[in-house]
């Protein structure tokens, strides 16, 4: 059976201040050519189909189009909520949807009910996990501890037992949206520690012959039968040199995976250059980034006179200005976000309170209630 693999589409989000709505129909309009040229058996949307819960009209009708012309075309669509999406709003007539073969699983509860494909050598049953905030599902899955690698570890079991009994030869794929331990980030991507550790190990996903991963915008193989798809268009400068693709895969008969990496269209480069302003003007090396999206980072020692409106006379499509003024060594020249990368939110929000409150340290009772607010402000926004 051959599927592909994609996720993170994010609809219905910008690059700073471009809109991306044409470059994401492309983007659409190249996975349905795709699937009908590459005879696709059916499409794995991993998650993060809209950038927030309550999607703009614009990028519903994206998504709208889309399903419509895959159902056309005879080609299955299996997806999943991500930490984006609302996934009540995403489920909306998913029953009736499914007659059509569009399948969207956004409910954990039914994280065992495979959506059953078939081909030639039997069936493959597709599992959703869709995006687990523990505090929300912690209960469902009865769980002690409000972790992802909880959560997720208990929905897996509920997988590998109802493959369990399912006819010999029933090959298992799984589509679901986390953060999984080896896996490298980006920083478009929205923080998931809230609620507990953010990374689950890759042998969590044992037991299955595929898993389709979400979340991540990188595209990655963790395992041959572990990968993510990435998002299909860069959403942050951090994703400037990633190679944006999806995966075509081949499942065979025995449960041997062979995948391919597909390219997607490249609306306009990205490029991230650094230097002194008057470095940034002359130098001929930078000549080839005239026509791409820029971030520069000017680093002269004091903030030069319009420099916005100067480097946009060579950058045209300059659109983020930073300022890292040159230091002398002994001094942490880190950014505010590289200060804080490997910080959940409760480190974070305890360093901001001793600084702001220096020589007092938070006790035991206030760190309890700093951690139920947070859970509490996920748990808003998840069922939001």
């Amino acid at each position: 059976m051959r599927f592909l693999h994609t996720s993170d589409w994010h609809l219905g989000r910008g690059l700073h201040r471009v809109p991306l709505l044409d470059a994401q129909r492309r983007f659409l309009d190249h996975l349905v050519d795709t699937a009908r040229a590459r005879q696709v058996d059916a499409v794995l949307v991993a998650g993060d189909i809209y950038d927030r819960a309550v999607p703009p009209l614009a990028a519903v009708e994206l998504f709208d189009h889309a399903l419509r012309r895959l159902a056309e075309a005879g080609v299955a669509t299996v997806m999943i909520s991500g930490n984006h999406d609302s996934a009540r709003r995403l489920g909306v007539g998913a029953p009736l949807m499914a007659g059509a073969g569009i399948h969207l699983l956004t409910d954990p509860a039914g994280c065992d009910r495979p959506v059953l494909l078939r081909d030639a050598y039997g069936d493959v049953a597709v599992y959703g996990l869709p995006y687990l905030e523990p505090a929300l599902v912690r209960e469902e899955f009865a769980v002690e501890a409000a972790r992802h690698s909880a959560v997720l570890g208990a929905a897996m079991d509920r997988v590998r037992e109802d493959l369990a009994g399912r006819p010999d030869g029933t090959r298992a794929v799984v589509l679901a949206h986390a953060f999984v331990t080896g896996a490298a980030t980006s920083d478009s991507e929205r923080d998931i520690t809230a609620g507990g550790a953010a990374s689950v190990p890759v042998t969590l996903f044992d037991g299955v012959h595929y898993a389709a991963l979400g979340h991540l915008h990188g595209c990655q193989t963790l395992t041959d039968r572990v990968r993510y798809s990435g998002s299909p268009l860069a959403y942050s400068f951090s994703e400037a040199a990633h190679r944006k693709s999806m995966w075509l895969v081949d499942l065979d008969a025995d449960g041997t995976v062979r995948a391919e990496r597909l390219d997607c269209p490249v609306p306009r480069p990205l490029a991230r250059i650094t230097g002194r302003l008057e470095d940034l003007l002359a130098d001929p090396a930078l000549e080839p980034h005239r026509e791409h999206w820029v971030e520069a980072t000017l680093t002269d020692p004091a903030r030069p006179a319009e420099p916005m409106a100067r480097l946009s006379a060579r950058f045209p499509h300059l659109l983020a200005l930073a300022f890292a003024p040159e230091r002398p060594d002994s001094e942490d020249r880190r950014s505010y976000a590289e200060r804080l990368r490997g910080r959940d939110d409760q480190r974070i929000a305890e360093d901001f309170i001793a600084h702001v409150r220096p020589g007092q340290e938070l006790d035991a009772r206030e760190r309890a209630e700093l951690r139920r607010a947070l859970e509490s402000a996920r748990v808003r926004e998840g069922g939001a």
